[in-house]
């Protein structure tokens, strides 16, 4: 096998699976080439002592994919899935003041993807890169996707990046996992995932929901393409499209109602009663939950890319494609217009008096959104901004994609939580083996590192409303 090179594939239609796997031997070399079938993928390389030792382990790997159910095949047969990048112009602002930006980190490509908790910030890109920020602004970590990240969702503790290649990642351990796939004939716009059930807005206006173990649902078609914003609670999916607002309900995808709204929606936001709908006619329009009356309109200048609020809505901003950031209350008076100086927002979200924008320049910027930071850059007075940049050696992690990749033990330490991958009829299921748990429930687990019998140690499980548990912390192979 010593210079050889095996390709495979997996396509799958009704499962969304649309992958490939390459392994090649060179001496005591073995490369490992994985990703979705049309795109370049990722690379990992490894080293063996001898040739023979090398030939082992390259024929282990392809031996675990062919009984996961990938298939020798011609590279170049199949056609890529199809990818929309979201096509956005940015004119130069005409606020008369420039924004308070106390840094900004440029992350090298347009950015989508925003989460900001108490602990740091995250912000992805279309290089498929996700970087995680401190509110002081120090770059911490970097995780490197086989794709440009649409998004970056949260859902409680978990941290999830939504990929161009049709993968959502779990980016909340340092190893990311495959944690959702998507299939091939969804042309990804937004993500949400509420629970652990992902709903997905799409280019045809659609609406899919998986469940936490990566099965589908239901789907649902809306009356207008163009799908940008997906919001969900226990109450409901909210999914703004071309024509409005659709909610449906969680359990079945009825239609609960219908709003239409001041022109195409291009981007949403939650609170926990009322939805905020960002609209290529220049408004921000609050809906409420339960029942999709308008019940307020914020109006900017130029179409609106982005919306955020602060807690309850008592604050409303507004990102415009002409690279102004907006304030309004709660009431739809506008208090304040400035220029971001960075680019037009495309995600945005405010935290402790502080509003974080990804911007058409691949920025990341933090604006100091107290009264008086406001007052005074209305007046001219903004401080320096800082450019932060990433260290150079920054710990980068990128997604695992088999159990041969991550870290084994030989005994449980103190704590951990043992589970073992099962047999379930034509699936393989994650039971708990640990005492404590209800052993009936299934556990939400990374589908590409279970193998029947295999056994891992998690550092804990959290049980979901909806009957299953989610892995929170690391994930290592028992030996």
């Amino acid at each position: 096998m010593s210079g050889a090179t095996t390709y495979l594939e997996l396509s799958q239609d009704g499962e969304g699976a649309h992958k490939f796997y390459e392994v090649t031997v060179s001496g005591t070399v073995v490369s490992v080439r994985y990703g979705r079938i049309g795109a370049a993928g990722q690379t990992q390389v490894s080293s063996f002592p001898t040739v023979e030792k090398a030939q082992a382990a390259a024929a282990k790997k392809v031996g675990e994919k062919v009984r996961k159910g990938y298939a020798p095949a011609v590279r170049g047969q199949r056609a890529a899935r199809a990818v929309t990048r979201r096509q956005v112009t940015s004119a130069p602002s005409t606020a008369r003041s420039v924004a308070p930006v106390l840094w900004r980190f440029r992350t090298g490509s347009a950015a989508f993807g925003i989460h900001i908790d108490e602990d740091r910030c995250w912000v992805g890109n279309q290089a498929g890169d996700v970087h995680t920020v401190s509110h002081g602004g120090e770059v911490l970590a970097r995780y490197s996707l086989p794709a440009g990240v649409k998004c970056l969702v949260a859902d409680d503790f978990w941290i999830y990046a939504g990929c161009d290649d049709g993968t959502v990642y779990d980016l909340s351990s340092k190893l990311p996992f495959g944690a959702y796939g998507i299939a091939d004939d969804v042309d990804i716009y937004w993500l949400d995932i509420h629970e652990g059930v992902l709903n997905v807005a799409d280019a045809q206006g659609g609406l899919t929901v998986i469940d936490h173990e990566d099965e589908y649902q239901w789907a649902r078609k809306s009356a207008g393409g163009q799908a940008w914003m997906v919001r969900a609670d226990e109450r409901g999916i909210y999914h703004g499209h071309q024509k409005g607002v659709t909610a449906y309900s969680p359990d079945g995808g009825g239609e609960l109602w219908h709003t239409p709204t001041a022109g195409a929606v291009l981007f949403g936001w939650q609170e926990e009663d009322s939805v905020y709908a960002g609209t290529g006619r220049h408004v921000v329009q609050r809906l409420a939950k339960s029942t999709g009356v308008v019940e307020a309109t914020f109006r900017c200048d130029t179409a609106v890319y982005s919306c955020a609020t602060a807690p309850g809505g008592a604050y409303v901003f507004a990102g415009d494609s002409s690279s102004s950031v907006y304030c309004f209350d709660a009431d739809g008076n506008r208090l304040w217009k400035l220029s971001t100086g960075n680019g037009s927002a495309l995600s945005m979200q405010y935290l402790n008096e502080r509003l974080y924008m990804v911007t058409t320049d691949g920025s990341l910027v933090c604006v100091d959104a107290s009264d008086a930071a406001i007052a005074a850059a209305q007046q001219g007075t903004v401080p320096v901004a800082r450019d932060i940049k990433s260290a150079a050696a920054l710990p980068t992690y990128t997604p695992a994609v088999s159990a041969t990749e991550i870290a084994t033990v030989v005994t449980a330490p103190d704590g951990g939580v043992v589970v073992q991958c099962v047999q379930d009829g034509g699936r393989v299921r994650v039971h708990v083996v640990s005492e404590g748990y209800d052993r009936g429930w299934n556990v939400q687990f990374p589908r590409g590192i279970r193998e029947v019998g295999a056994r891992y140690v998690v550092d804990t499980l959290h049980p979901s409303p909806r009957g299953f548990y989610r892995v929170r912390g690391e994930i290592r192979r028992l030996i």
